[in-house]
């Protein structure tokens, strides 16, 4: 069973770019980065620069300004294509691996090289990315597996590399970047990894992420569908799947409900950390993509959120791969195409920004203008004192009225000889107590008997 860490490598497919692959008569020895090899390789970049129409989009945006963090295995900042390009932050695998080993660095440096690659010989040569004039961010949290202390890595726990993770993307956030790309995948979500994305959305930086290589898997246990996928499948998250160079989902790219589009990512070519030339598949190198063409949109729309630049790709797609439903769990909403997603994100920065908002009264009820007048006008002081005069003259009537209620409740000396007299003579029958009689001798008057009387029925209030 494969861990977190080894599944966070699961995105990476590739296959050295041999001669004969470029041209039949080019001799090994020119796998260095010479122009003639280099010439090759940017005819062999074609496809990828056309699916994605991106020399359209280059008259509009180049992505100038924009830093993109690239969270991955680290980024040789010294490669031909991308010199220049590159700052470098932190290592957070804590394995030690020092940049000058030839196995640091090697998937990193192939995705940094397809987002800010500029070429070289003038541009015309080499490896130019999505978004030539932006700037890599290189944050390292992954080892690759040829990587000397690979297995220190994969032995540490999955928790430590989902904290490393949050971490890079923190630091990604506060360290000026307006876009990360994030060419890996653990199976299991992160509350940390969570929170550091929230920090993330809060201040307008668009996440990009692979959306997996397990599409190969989906129907091998009958469900049909690719495992999920993290940082992915996260809300906010643009996941991004591969097609190949005829616009068709390639066999290993992950089918999910996370996929929104996809990008070229079957033998793409990238600039490997040594300085050659290398054909890359898998959602990788469709995510890289991807997020140059998110970094054009930040150039030219700094001020669009980064729901709306998510919005401005994921609804400008090429006509000819849009699903028929609009959306499938296999292409998303289509490929992307660069030229068109600007287009869309113009028409989103020069729509008229919303006011600050009404008040519900406004739309409930009719607003303030629905409200009735007041039906008595305010008095002045002359009514209040007429009204005071009134209130003392009924609180006089309720006295008077007291009074005279008060005093006709009082019997009258025959009423009370008459009541005594047909009052029991012996005491015990006065009090219900069977106790002697009462020491004045006399019986109490009339009104004190009823309401003793009330008080022990079980019915009187």
């Amino acid at each position: 069973m494969l861990t977190a860490r080894k599944r966070a490598r699961r995105h990476r497919w590739l296959t050295r770019l041999s001669v004969a692959a470029l041209t039949a008569a080019m001799p090994t020895a020119l796998l260095g980065a010479g122009s003639a090899k280099a010439d090759v390789v940017r005819s062999t970049e074609s496809w990828v620069l056309s699916e994605l129409s991106l020399p359209s989009a280059w008259n509009v945006s180049e992505g100038k300004g924009v830093v993109v963090a690239v969270i991955d295995s680290g980024v040789n900042p010294t490669v031909s294509d991308l010199a220049g390009n590159v700052r470098t932050g932190p290592d957070l695998t804590g394995v030690g691996t020092p940049p000058s080993d030839p196995h640091w660095g090697i998937h990193g440096t192939w995705m940094a090289s397809l987002i800010a690659g500029h070429g070289h010989g003038g541009g015309s040569n080499g490896i130019i990315g999505s978004a030539p004039q932006s700037t890599v961010l290189s944050i390292r949290v992954i080892t690759d597996s040829s990587d000397p202390n690979d297995g220190r890595y994969t032995a540490q726990s999955a928790g430590r590399g989902q904290r490393e993770l949050a971490d890079a993307i923190t630091y990604a956030v506060h360290h000026g970047a307006q876009v990360i790309s994030m060419s890996l995948g653990y199976s299991l979500q992160s509350q940390p990894v969570r929170a550091a994305l929230q920090d993330a959305y809060d201040h307008n930086v668009v996440v990009v992420a692979s959306a997996g290589n397990s599409g190969n898997a989906a129907g091998a246990d009958g469900k049909g569908q690719a495992p999920y996928s993290f940082p992915a499948d996260y809300p906010g998250v643009l996941a991004v799947g591969a097609v190949n160079s005829s616009g068709q989902v390639s066999s290993f790219s992950s089918e999910n409900l996370s996929v929104q589009v996809a990008a070229p990512g079957v033998r793409v070519p990238a600039q490997g950390r040594d300085g050659g030339y290398w054909y890359v598949s898998g959602t990788s190198p469709a995510c890289a993509l991807t997020a140059g063409v998110v970094a054009l949109i930040k150039a030219k729309y700094p001020g669009l959120s980064d729901a709306q630049v998510v919005s401005a790709v994921t609804s400008s797609t090429t006509r000819s791969t849009r699903p028929r439903g609009a959306w499938d769990e296999q292409i998303g909403f289509g490929v992307v195409n660069a030229a068109a997603a600007l287009r869309a994100a113009g028409r989103l920065a020069s729509a008229t920004a919303p006011g600050p908002g009404v008040a519900a009264a406004g739309h409930f009820g009719g607003g303030p203008d629905a409200i009735p007048p007041v039906p008595v006008a305010p008095r002045g002081s002359a009514g209040l004192v007429l009204y005071c005069l009134l209130g003392v003259a009924c609180l006089g009537l309720v006295a008077l009225a007291t009074s005279r209620l008060l005093a006709a409740s009082d019997p009258l000396p025959g009423d009370r000889e008459l009541v005594a007299a047909t009052l029991p003579a012996t005491g015990s029958a006065r009090n219900g107590a069977g106790g002697p009689p009462s020491s004045s001798g006399s019986p109490p008057p009339a009104r004190h008997a009823a309401p003793r009387a009330r008080g022990h029925h079980p019915g009187a209030q």
